[in-house]
């Protein structure tokens, strides 16, 4: 399996639940006429679109490191696409908005970030970004278990809590909002939660085994345990955390 390992059309297979919480934290982003608006880890570029076409007189660009994910993006009209490490990404110039979804847990020490990423915005300027909050569901922690049972030792990704997104941001001067939202996420079709982690979470996993045959069987009876079905299909709480900074 390709180190990059993103796959586009699995990820979208969930595309309305997973473009809910960049509606919301795009909804709180209130800058008038941006010129310059960034999208860090834009994915396929769907959700970057809606930006563009909020504001059509700024320049909207995606970047991603993966290059799946930029070659899919640089298909959706209205945005420019880069390839870049978001740790490293640094604009030519300074923006109005940069917003990141579902992206910074990638990022090992993104807090330690946030000064150049608010550091880059004209003043005025609005650091936006949601990151997921459920490390702690069985979804993941059932994860790292079947994981370590067959043999597989990685980096998680890991995010912080919204208190402390709120202590870095007012530390670097912004005006912070940070919030967090649980939904209830009913996803229907047999192992509902199974094809959303392999949309995500299950990536490093799966591209570090040879066959993953057992590692997915192991981990589908231990996810029905936690995740049963119902007449409606999967209930998956879906906790999410958000930050809207203003710079100074």
């Amino acid at each position: 399996m390709s180190r990059d390992a993103w796959d586009p059309e699995r990820y979208g297979a969930f595309s309305a639940e997973r473009g809910r919480p960049f509606a919301e934290l795009a909804a709180r982003v209130r800058v008038k006429d941006p010129r310059r608006v960034v999208d860090l880890g834009c994915g396929d570029g769907r959700l970057t679109a809606t930006l563009a076409e909020r504001w059509p007189a700024a320049r909207v660009q995606g970047v991603d490191s993966s290059p799946a994910m930029v070659e899919a993006a640089r298909r959706v009209p209205g945005i420019d696409v880069v390839l870049a490490d978001l740790a490293a990404w640094r604009p030519a110039a300074p923006v109005d908005v940069i917003v990141s979804n579902a992206a910074l847990h990638w990022v090992p020490g993104h807090l330690d970030l946030f000064e150049h990423w608010v550091g880059a915005l004209n003043p005025g300027g609005v650091f936006a970004f949601q990151v997921p909050g459920n490390f702690g569901a069985p979804s993941h922690t059932l994860l790292r278990a079947t994981a370590e049972a067959h043999g597989v030792a990685l980096d998680w990704p890991s995010v912080a809590e919204p208190a402390a997104y709120l202590a870095a941001l007012t530390a670097l001067g912004c005006a912070a909002d940070v919030w967090e939202t649980t939904y209830l996420q009913v996803l229907k079709g047999d192992d509902a939660v199974l094809a959303w982690m392999r949309g995500t979470a299950l990536r490093p996993v799966l591209a570090a085994l040879e066959d993953p045959t057992d590692f997915l069987a192991d981990y589908r009876t231990r996810l029905r345990g936690s995740y049963p079905p119902t007449e409606h299909g999967t209930v998956f709480p879906f906790r999410r955390i958000f930050a809207v900074a203003r710079r100074s």
